[in-house]
């Protein structure tokens, strides 16, 4: 397989124009596998992924934040690993009944699969800061397992493809390897009417690091409706306060984020424990779920 490399089309410096020193700013780089299956290639081109980081971006400045884009990248993946599973095979047992889905989560937190593994290895490249930097993956499927219950005893187990898949702290805190941790997949831009807002929704899972929720819309695995950023919708809102969830104050004490003071970027402190939702950089500004209503037999 070639080397990964820069794609020369791009215009880094157009692109980041308008960048301001001081600023709360994200870096991202895209990297896009040259050697897709043809059947897949018109799903995430490069353009749309262009497009998709053009169009994040304004998102991302009504809240205070700025995207840089670092790098575009392209090479030969291994055909077999344009398919992945997002997790390791899940434990047989649902979520605890009895605290609200992010504690349960840090009780039984995921673990990256070792294809995703491979996958991503073959692709991030050895930079300063990779563990700072947000990694848009282009694959062709990327598959997520999770468990929903279906009456008072019976739970199922769903696994769905994904359009974007973003391996956020609140699912993984330190399971997932450091040099991995900012690995966001994309996979489809083409999938909805809304397939246009899918990079900036995974990137506000990465950086604000909260499931799918939105003021009082309590976190699930998916829902639909209008709302702000983190539904699925067309909404764009990264709403503050306790009223927002404080979506906003989350995304400004992201790990992911850094500001150039004199010249030297100076990154936000890094997660103070594993990177869970209540990890302590989130004192003050994180929601404590209530246990969900329990099923009647």
């Amino acid at each position: 397989m070639s080397g990964w490399q820069q794609v020369e089309s791009v215009d880094l410096v157009a692109e980041n124009a308008g960048l301001v020193d001081g600023e709360p700013t994200a870096m991202v780089m895209i990297h896009h596998p040259d050697n897709l299956d043809p059947s897949h290639i018109d799903k995430v081109t490069l353009e749309l992924m262009i497009d998709g980081f053009r169009k994040a971006k304004p998102i991302f400045a009504e809240a205070g934040v700025q995207l840089e884009l670092a790098a575009v990248r392209t090479g030969s993946l291994d055909p077999s690993l344009f398919e992945i599973t997002s997790t390791d095979d899940p434990h047989p047992m649902p979520r605890g009944r009895f605290v609200g889905m992010y504690r349960g989560i840090e009780r039984h937190p995921h673990r990256l699969s070792s294809e995703a593994e491979a996958a991503f290895d073959a692709i991030i490249p050895d930079v300063p800061d990779v563990d700072r930097i947000v990694h848009l993956v282009v694959l062709q499927d990327v598959f997520m397992t999770f468990c929903e219950q279906f009456d008072f005893r019976t739970w199922e187990w769903k696994t769905i493809s994904t359009g974007g898949l973003s391996f956020p702290g609140y699912m993984y805190g330190s399971t997932i390897p450091r040099h991995l941790r900012g690995v966001i997949t994309i996979t489809d831009l083409t999938k909805e009417m809304t397939s246009w807002k899918t990079i900036a929704h995974e990137l506000g899972h990465k950086l604000m690091n909260v499931s799918h929720e939105y003021r009082d819309v309590a976190p699930q695995h998916e829902v639909r409706a209008d709302g702000g950023l983190m539904l699925y919708g067309q909404g764009t809102e990264i709403p503050e306060g306790e009223a927002g969830r404080f979506h906003r104050e989350r995304l400004h004490v992201s790990p992911f984020l850094y500001r150039t003071v004199d010249g030297q970027k100076q990154w936000n402190p890094d997660y103070s424990e594993s990177g869970f939702y209540h990890d302590p950089i989130y004192d003050g500004i994180s929601i404590e779920l209530d246990p969900p209503e329990l099923m009647e037999p």
